[in-house]
């Protein structure tokens, strides 16, 4: 069991970013794993900072700790010869420690370059044609690709790492569990579902899975509460909300009438190592071996102390109970 500690490029500017990820090697996570956003959410987390600026400079500052984008689209706002590029010089740089996460995409930071945002089958075809650019990419040479939707004419990555990272693939359902399946190295998720592991696995996929817990630590349960209603509440809203909506604007609306009693069913909040524990037990019994806590809470600092002293070993002890 590997645990950690998301980077909210949406609520940190990058200087407090690149702090908190040395502080969390301190605090003994195991991994760092940054957003990769044009907007933030909501308006109240006032941040976007460019993600593939920042994670260069954790590396440089940082030993040990892993590091990984959660998640990058590397399909419209980038095009993913871009991102083969830059994961092979991030991989070199870092010295093997980091993990290229993707997934198809939100409607949020796409859709700024102007080229749409197409729906679900037609994001998926474009994002395997992406994976498939990536990899291609990564075996040398010259490369050419002709797509339906994208295209590669004569590129070639001069620097490659000795060893090329993993790629992460997000999933949400059965589609997408195929694309992880065949193209990925390992998978990444948002929720609890054993069905989605179970057909990743049954379709070939091996290697990590990534999953962030929502956690929200305070020194009171209210206080945590409150924070998430602030600034993490639109992570309530569910990934078809969250992948169609375009701007902060939209998830203010939409996100408008979430109640505490909502907030502490899905979060756990305050300090209370059980409640922490309750909620990543779901992770884990869904068969998710790379734990992302992803804090709500007002006080990183503080949920870092939390971590290292309480509930680091309780966490890093969890088994599946279906397992057992």
């Amino acid at each position: 069991m590997q645990i950690g500690y998301k980077l909210a490029t949406e609520a940190f500017g990058p200087q407090e970013l690149i702090r908190q990820a040395i502080a969390a090697e301190e605090a003994g996570f195991d991994f760092v794993e940054m957003s990769d956003h044009y907007h933030p959410w909501l308006d109240a987390q006032g941040h976007s900072a460019f993600t593939w600026s920042v994670l260069p400079v954790i590396a440089a500052k940082t030993g040990r700790i892993g590091l990984a984008t959660g998640v990058t689209c590397p399909s419209v706002r980038y095009h993913p010869a871009i991102i083969a590029q830059a994961a092979a010089t991030l991989a070199i740089v870092s010295e093997g420690r980091f993990t290229l996460g993707v997934g198809a995409g939100e409607r949020l930071n796409e859709h700024v370059v102007g080229l749409g945002f197409p729906d679900r089958r037609r994001r998926h075809e474009r994002f395997r044609e992406a994976l498939e650019i990536i990899q291609l990419l990564w075996q040398g040479g010259y490369r050419s690709y002709e797509g339906k939707y994208l295209q590669l004419e004569d590129a070639r990555v001069f620097d490659l790492p000795e060893e090329l990272p993993v790629i992460a693939v997000a999933a949400s359902g059965p589609a997408s569990a195929k694309i992880a399946a065949e193209l990925g190295d390992g998978l990444f998720a948002t929720e609890p579902k054993g069905d989605l592991v179970d057909t990743w696995r049954r379709l070939g996929g091996s290697g990590p899975s990534y999953a962030e817990i929502p956690v929200a630590w305070a020194p009171d349960e209210d206080e945590a509460v409150q924070a998430v209603l602030e600034k993490s509440r639109f992570a309530l809203t569910g990934w078809k909300v969250m992948s169609e909506l375009p701007n902060p604007v939209n998830f203010e609306a939409a996100t408008a009438s979430i109640t505490p009693g909502q907030v502490r069913k899905q979060f756990a909040c305050g300090p209370d190592v059980k409640r922490h524990l309750e909620v990543a037990q779901a992770y884990v019994d869904a068969g998710f071996d790379h734990l992302v806590t992803m804090n709500g809470g007002p006080d990183p600092d503080g949920f870092m102390n939390f971590f290292a002293q309480e509930l680091a070993g309780p966490l890093r002890a969890l088994h599946p109970a279906r397992a057992a």
